[in-house]
């Protein structure tokens, strides 16, 4: 028994390991798979910047905030006269630039008069001026259905002063924004 121990050891079947290559002839590199894809990077997200806008100080105010602010100003005119002067008509075009602006707006137009003259007069002219603004406000392009006109005559004054400074700030179209 001894002697079948002598040294030798018995032979270990082999373990099956990774298929060697074969080789066919006219082929130098051994047969093997593509590599796999290199993998796509992911583009960069997209990032839509808003446009830089200034602030808007009138964004959101109700129309009473917006009249505080007072955006359109008033148009004034001569004693007795319903005439827009060059004065008024470079009023009219900035007021006309907000109403563009603001396109959502209805306005109404205040005709006012100074004291002198009777009720019936200073209402009379009161609406003439009213409607001289309305007029300018439509060559510039202001559509009718945004623009309301009223008189009050001499009965709200700017100023309640009795002379001519006084009287000259009442001669007016006033503007309210009635509507957003």
């Amino acid at each position: 028994m001894l002697a079948a121990c002598g040294g030798k050891q018995a032979p270990v079947p082999a373990t099956p390991g990774p298929p060697t290559p074969q080789s066919f002839p006219g082929q130098s590199t051994p047969n093997r798979p593509p590599d796999p894809p290199a993998p796509v990077p992911e583009p960069p997200p997209i990032i839509l910047e808003a446009p830089v806008v200034a602030s808007d100080p009138l964004a959101g105010l109700d129309t009473d905030e917006i009249n505080r602010q007072s955006p359109l100003a008033p148009v004034f005119f001569g004693l007795d006269s319903d005439t827009v002067d060059a004065d008024g008509q470079r009023v009219l075009a900035a007021n006309a630039a907000v109403l563009k602006q603001y396109p959502s707006w209805a306005v109404t137009i205040e005709g006012h008069s100074d004291e002198r003259g009777t009720a019936e007069y200073n209402l009379a002219l009161g609406e003439r001026r009213a409607l001289a603004v309305k007029s300018y406000l439509l060559s510039l392009g202001i559509a009718a259905d945004r623009i309301r006109t009223v008189s009050y005559g001499k009965e709200f004054p700017f100023d309640p002063g009795h002379d001519e400074a006084a009287w000259a700030k009442n001669r007016r179209g006033h503007f309210v924004v009635t509507g957003k």
